[in-house]
């Protein structure tokens, strides 16, 4: 893919895709549907509505961070997974589940610990990880596959 060729991007917001020239995905780039920015530097909450569009459909990487609520090593993550999140914008996607909503999907993906990061590209699973990491672990993690 040329630099210049558009980028399918979906938006956190209203899960409509766009088309952005990769050249521009550092220029604030906003959702030809509702307007919002296509991206908000946080992960974005994915549920059985929305999780196919956004692992199939961005031409971009999509980390996914398996958790549950009731989970300390998922809540001791949280804030780095936060933080990758506005680093690694706008090159990855950074989405979470929450496999206590979301059981179709954690079984799908034949979930057993948590948290579990998995990177997806065009909707195929390119990496996973299980266990707590600390932001610059994740950053790591995440570079290794781009």
């Amino acid at each position: 893919m040329l630099m210049a060729d558009p980028l399918h991007i979906v938006c956190p917001h209203c899960d409509g895709i766009n088309r952005v020239p990769a050249t521009r995905l550092g220029e604030g780039p906003k959702c030809g549907l509702c307007h919002g920015p296509l991206f908000v530097g946080q992960p974005i909450m994915l549920t059985k509505a929305n999780f196919e569009t956004h692992i199939s459909r961005n031409d971009i990487p999509v980390a996914v961070d398996f958790w549950a609520p009731w989970c300390g090593p998922c809540a001791m993550m949280a804030p780095a997974f936060e933080q990758a999140a506005k680093t690694l914008e706008p090159r990855v996607r950074l989405g979470k589940v929450n496999t206590e909503e979301e059981h179709e999907i954690a079984g799908r993906y034949g979930i057993t610990g948590i948290p579990t990061l998995i990177l997806f590209r065009h909707g195929r699973e390119i990496a996973r990880q299980t266990g707590a990491m600390g932001v610059q672990d994740i950053l790591r993690w995440i570079r290794a596959f781009l």
